[in-house]
């Protein structure tokens, strides 16, 4: 019979462990029963402040989702707490009354977030004050985002890693933000105080206000927070506060059971309790050789520890103790941390640069040759190589200045042959160079397939061009390009030429429909809609059949949807023209929908911000001009400079010209943003030169038409396509060229990757010289899809759907943990909507209340 596995928590540590037993065949040895606090899978903790900051969504930090534990064989039980275990009889019992036997048990409690007991944090009756959050799991995430929205000032209380990833996230909702930190400088446990100076610095530079040696005394207000009181008499007002001092290991449970608890369970180097040989604890709550770790990279290894030693892989499996390396980017600065941070004997050397102007600052320590510490704020370049000298792996160059600049030494990172298989390659979920080389070994041989199976280069992704030198060199000759790389979208096996050839062989008009007949199995995916109905679109301007399932929000609504939920209105104004009526209907609308931001964008347009969906169709209506497309993949403005009328260098008429070609392709759909520019001369006022088709007047009368241009996350000068004497070839020419992009390019592939990849010399071939004699063809297919130009806010006076712009919250729903009888989760008590809005859905069972104590992960 198999024994029975239960493991206490359901955070990443405990759910790591999990995987550890199951790789090692231990889904064949044990029954495995997991608790959570938490209602939902497995999800990565340290991406939380990418979602508050908009960067991530919430579906896309689950490590493992409910299907997997089905799958795995694990039973899990959530939300449900384990609220005491009885060493003897090996039994856990939960906080519902339930009682779980166990022939080995695992802790995996995890930590809670520390809430210094300050005066007005908590209301004695309601847990929480109103306005005050706690920052450790998704549900006080999502209240957070919820709350920002109404909201001005923020006062985020703690200046480590948290406190800044929370200030950032924050200041991205639009909050006026200050950080206040007790201790002299930021980071204090992972930087030295110079290095801490640096950092503030550059977070100042961002617009956060930074006040160190600032003490929070007291949270004021009667209702909802107003301000908080230092302990220096001052007073800062605010509307939301959020308490981000740290974490504190989750003991509770062992402490009231009878475990040795000092700063956490205490354990002996095979992670099994010193008090019970059928105990054992991984990840926060553990404390071991006096040390407690809060980092991926010890839980991870603690996890493949326990795992050898409770499956018998290897019976003396023994866990050491972690040395701690970090690079990492807080509120967008690089940092990197690893060791002591300031000399700790005589004979230690020292070497230290700072230059504030730049935010950059680097301490390293050394002791008998072996580097010992460092410390890096503002610049990466030589971290990776410091990083394997920490290790031991590099030796150190007598040149100690070296270490910190290409002045010559052996210095650079070495290549993936040379590197140790113990190193540590992702950070965020703690694989290392012999994780990935295993992997190919196992027969994974594609980059995405390992990143896939390891989770190397899910976190923040700093370290994707390393996992793919990894596993380059590892599969050698033997390397696969994935298949899906080469389909247009992932879940139909086709490139762009066969699936359009198949789509008008069969005549398939609607996403539906080509699933039907094109997918293994005729599944739908849900991430090929978007793709596919672009797709379609641009085949049949007149027959597309439009499902509304396939667009995204923005095409759904016709408006740009921003972090907080609400959206932005960009009238059209050709070329950046507009007239007093236009300016005096939008002032107009700005103030009748009460709109928090009008802003102008780089495009020269007005942008009309913070608009709440339901009020849409009327802001259409009462503006009574055409959209400007600040949404979506397709055409959206042409910019363009004074010209010729006014300006005293102008050789053409850009104005003119912009407005033409505005006019003619408006609301074209691609596959990615079209962004245009017409300059009257070489000075380029309207930045024709990184634009995705630019045009440039010069001497003579005629004009230059540049392609593949950027200006945004890459930088990259358009490539000359062509000279022609009229504006009338212009006309053509960019037609005829956005047809071409659309025909061949990938999905969400911009014109500044789709013109290197294809080659200047084809696209000119194509374009200017029909060598292929797809000319009038190209022509013609872009007059239909000018013909069949609609303009998309009619949509307001009569909806596609009747629920088209019905009010929606902008956070989606979590996948969590079905229960028989929703009402007993919890003590009995009815769910409640996880961001107190009356619309929100409601979940199948109760969140976890940020009030409550918190307990198991």
């Amino acid at each position: 019979m198999k024994r029975r596995l239960v493991v206490v928590g359901n955070g990443m540590a405990g759910a790591r462990t999990v995987e550890e037993i199951l790789a090692r065949g231990g889904g064949d040895q044990f029954d495995i029963t997991m608790f959570g606090d938490e209602p939902y899978g497995n999800y990565n903790r340290i991406m939380l402040s990418h979602v508050l900051s908009g960067e991530e969504t919430e579906d896309g930090i689950f490590l493992n989702d409910l299907a997997w534990y089905e799958h795995n064989g694990v039973t899990l039980h959530a939300p449900r707490r384990i609220v005491r275990i009885d060493r003897h009889a090996r039994q856990v019992h939960a906080d519902d009354g339930s009682v779980t036997s166990y022939d080995t048990l695992v802790l995996a409690t995890g930590s809670h977030a520390f809430v210094p007991p300050i005066p007005g944090a908590r209301n004695p009756k309601r847990g929480f004050h109103q306005g005050v959050f706690a920052f450790r799991t998704i549900d006080d995430t999502r209240r957070m985002v919820a709350y920002a929205r109404d909201h001005e000032r923020a006062v985020v209380i703690g200046g480590g890693l948290l406190g800044l990833e929370a200030a950032r996230g924050l200041q991205g909702h639009g909050l006026q933000i200050t950080l206040l930190h007790a201790m002299g400088h930021l980071m204090n446990m992972q930087l030295d105080p110079a290095g801490g100076e640096i950092l503030q610095a550059s977070v100042e530079k961002l617009g956060i206000t930074v006040l160190t040696d600032a003490m929070t005394t007291e949270i004021y207000g009667d209702e909802r927070v107003e301000g908080v009181k230092l302990a220096d008499g001052r007073t800062i007002p605010c509307d939301m506060v959020v308490v981000a001092a740290g974490v504190r290991p989750n003991v509770a449970v062992a402490e009231t059971s009878g475990f040795t608890v000092e700063r956490a369970i205490v354990v002996d180097d095979q992670m099994r309790s010193v008090d019970d040989e059928h105990v054992f604890a991984v990840g926060e709550c553990v404390q071991h050789r006096d040390q407690v770790y809060g980092l991926v990279a010890p839980l991870w290894d603690q996890a493949r520890v326990l795992a050898d030693v409770v499956t018998g892989a290897n019976p003396g499996a023994e866990y050491h103790g972690s040395r701690i390396a970090t690079k990492l980017k807080v509120a967008g600065v690089d940092v990197a941390s690893m060791g002591v941070t300031a000399p700790e004997r005589d004979d230690d050397e020292h070497i230290v640069f700072s230059e504030p102007r730049r935010g950059v600052y680097k301490s390293i320590v050394i002791r008998d040759d072996r580097l010992i510490g460092a410390t890096v704020v503002g610049e990466s370049a030589k971290v990776s190589f410091l990083m394997q000298a920490f290790d031991g792996s590099q030796p150190l160059p007598e040149q100690r200045a070296a270490l910190m600049f290409d002045i010559g030494g052996p210095t650079e990172e070495v290549g993936p042959a040379e590197m140790p298989d113990a190193q540590q390659v992702c950070n965020c979920n703690g694989v290392s160079k012999g994780d990935l080389v295993a992997c190919v070994q196992s027969g994974c041989k594609t980059v995405g397939g390992v990143m896939d199976t390891t989770r190397a280069g899910k976190g923040c992704g700093s370290c994707k061009s390393l996992v793919a030198q990894i596993v380059e060199w590892a599969a050698g000759d033997d390397m696969e390009v994935d298949p899906a790389e080469h389909y247009y979208v992932p879940g139909i096996p086709l490139a762009k030429p066969e699936l359009m050839e198949r789509i008008r062989e069969l005549r398939l008009y609607s996403v539906s429909a080509v699933f039907a007949a094109l997918a293994p199995g005729g599944e739908e995916d849900a991430k090929s809609k978007m793709g596919l109905t672009s797709l379609l679109r641009m085949m049949w301007p007149d027959d597309f059949v439009d499902e509304r399932d396939g667009r995204f929000i923005n095409d759904r609504v016709h408006a740009n949807i921003q972090r907080d939920g609400t959206f932005s209105v960009v009238p059209q104004m050709k070329g950046g023209i507009t007239s007093p009526d236009q300016l005096r209907r939008i002032a107009d609308v700005a103030e009748k929908y009460d709109v928090p931001m009008v802003k102008l964008t780089g495009g020269q347009r007005i942008d009309l911000l913070g608009l709440r969906k339901e009020d849409l169709p009327k802001v259409w209506a009462d503006l009574d001009m055409p959209s400007g497309y600040a949404y979506g993949k397709s055409f959206r403005t042409v910019k363009t400079c004074v010209g010729a009328d006014f300006c005293r260098f102008g050789l053409g008429d850009s104005t003119a010209l912009g407005v033409a070609l505005e006019t003619r392709f408006q609301g074209i759909e691609g596959p990615g943003k079209l962004k245009l520019a017409v300059s009257g001369c070489s000075r380029n006022c309207a930045e024709s030169y990184v634009k995705d088709v630019g045009v440039v007047a010069v001497a003579g009368g005629r004009w230059e038409i540049y392609v593949g241009g950027a200006a945004g996350a890459h930088i990259r000068k358009g490539d000359l396509l062509t000279t022609v004497d009229t504006p009338e070839e212009v006309i053509t020419l960019v037609g005829r060229f956005i047809q071409y992009y659309r025909e061949n390019a990938k999905w969400l592939e911009r014109t500044y990757a789709f013109v290197p990849r294809v080659g200047l010399q084809t696209v000119q071939a194509v374009v200017v010289d029909d060598a292929e004699g797809t000319a009038a063809g190209l022509d013609a297919r872009i007059q239909e899809a000018v013909d069949a130009y609609r303009d998309p806010w009619k949509e307001g006076q009569d909806p596609a759907v009747p629920g088209q712009f019905r009010p929606s919250l902008p956070l989606i729903s979590l996948p969590q943990v079905p229960v028989r009888d929703g009402s007993t989760a919890l003590g009995g008590r009815a769910a409640e909507s996880l961001d107190g809005d009356p619309r929100a859905p409601r979940p199948a069972v109760a969140p976890v209340r940020a009030e409550e104590p918190a307990g198991q992960q």
